[in-house]
């Protein structure tokens, strides 16, 4: 039993097997549930990841760059999720602990924002309006699950530390918190 257990976390023991499932379970979820689908499926079936001919030459490196830089969040977020949450990215296997350090320090939403900055990228890369529609389908459809679903879930199961954490971190737009606010806020608002 000794050899299973890694941590110590707020007095509760993970176990190897647990961090595992975490993490399987966030892979899986990002290939084939929400990311899969909004970043890879759903443009597959919009443009079938055709590259017009007649595409500009110097819009496809600009159009890597975006997909590189909003890939990065998604990446961040499972490793965050999984190592300081205790949790997965997937919202019935929710993570213990409010996630507000890295990227999650600076804006809220650091996920979503790099799946918007992919599909701009991907828009860009086929020059295709259908798919500049589908993004901002895509926003408006994340900043209604934001709103209407994870803020009220999250204020019920984390209290005061997640209204403290909105107060300071915006839900869209990066930002740098309050000096003040980074001063005088314990490590606990920072998990």
């Amino acid at each position: 039993m000794a050899a299973r257990v890694s941590a110590e976390s707020g007095g509760r023991r993970v176990t190897v097997a647990s961090l595992r499932r975490n993490v399987i379970v966030s892979v899986l979820f990002t290939l084939f549930g929400g990311p899969g689908v909004i970043l890879v499926y759903l443009p597959l079936a919009i443009t079938r990841f055709r590259v017009p001919a007649d595409e500009p030459p110097w819009l496809r490196p600009l159009a890597w760059a975006l997909i590189a830089l909003g890939l990065i969040p998604l990446f961040e977020s499972i490793v965050r999720f999984v190592r300081v949450g205790r949790g997965t990215l997937m919202p019935n296997v929710p993570t213990e602990h409010l996630v507000a350090t890295g990227l999650y320090r600076h804006v809220r939403n650091p996920m979503y924002v790099g799946d918007v900055v992919v599909l701009i990228g991907e828009a860009v890369l086929f020059w295709s309006a259908d798919m500049a529609l589908y993004t901002l389908v895509v926003w408006l459809g994340l900043d209604l699950f934001i709103r209407l679903y994870e803020e009220p879930t999250l204020r019920r199961r984390h209290g005061d530390e997640y209204v403290r954490y909105c107060a300071r971190v915006r839900r869209w737009w990066p930002g740098i918190p309050p000096k003040e606010s980074r001063l005088s806020l314990g490590e606990s608002d920072y998990h």
